[in-house]
């Protein structure tokens, strides 16, 4: 999870940036800032696809392969 300053000055330079625009120096924090955003938010939605398990009517598991093979390669990393 992203700091609440992080989020806030995320905000910050993006309403700059519509109104009287930014230094090189703020277009690069900027930069970084919102790569280290999505990093964030990719890494927390595939661990929440990681606790996902997809069953149909007859409680049989039809979790697609591909998810139960990223879920194996992730419990193998982390062990």
């Amino acid at each position: 999870m992203l700091s609440k300053d992080k989020l806030n000055r995320i905000n910050e330079l993006s309403k700059r940036a519509k109104t009287i625009g930014l230094t090189k120096q703020e277009e690069q924090e900027q930069q970084s800032l919102r790569k280290e955003y999505l990093q964030t938010f990719r890494n927390s939605f595939k661990n929440q696809l990681h606790n996902v398990t997809v069953v149909d009517e007859n409680g049989n598991d039809v979790t697609p392969d591909a998810l139960k093979e990223s879920k194996i390669s992730q419990n193998k990393r982390m062990h």
